[in-house]
């Protein structure tokens, strides 16, 4: 009999038509399988998976991020232009980034708003909006 959280990777995997590999699926489970959305360094998942049966290497779990964010079922937020997060949450929404513990959490979106963002230059169009909010405890 096949558990909730294998149940809910396959899924994961087969809408983006992803072939579900060992490696694959033991990362979506860490990812979805508890039906959460999560964000992840690729070290943190790598820490996470460190402690499953199915053994993956750093290089593995970076290559299947980046697969995940190419087939679109996750994307990538960066911090100081080096620290990559990768999420889940495929909504659009803004970010809380703590500075004190260098995670990042969703911040409510429905409290974000924009007049105005800058016309994208000749020959490109706006992509997305990434907005990151780093925080400082007091």
């Amino acid at each position: 009999m096949t558990d909730i959280g294998t149940e809910r990777s396959t899924k994961w995997l087969s809408g983006a038509d992803l072939r579900p590999t060992r490696q694959r699926m033991t990362l979506a489970k860490l990812l979805v399988g508890d039906g959460k959305n999560r964000h992840v360094t690729a070290e943190s998942l790598y820490a996470s998976a460190s402690g499953c049966d199915e053994k993956v290497s750093l290089a593995t779990v970076y290559n299947t991020l980046r697969a995940f964010c190419d087939a679109g079922l996750m994307r990538e937020i960066t911090v100081d232009g080096s620290k990559s997060y990768f999420d889940t949450n495929m909504s659009d929404h803004p970010h809380f980034y703590w500075e004190d513990t260098s995670t990042l959490t969703d911040a409510p979106a429905e409290q974000l708003e924009f007049s105005r963002v800058p016309n994208a230059p000749k020959g490109a169009e706006i992509a997305s909006v990434d907005v990151v909010i780093r925080l400082r405890r007091t």
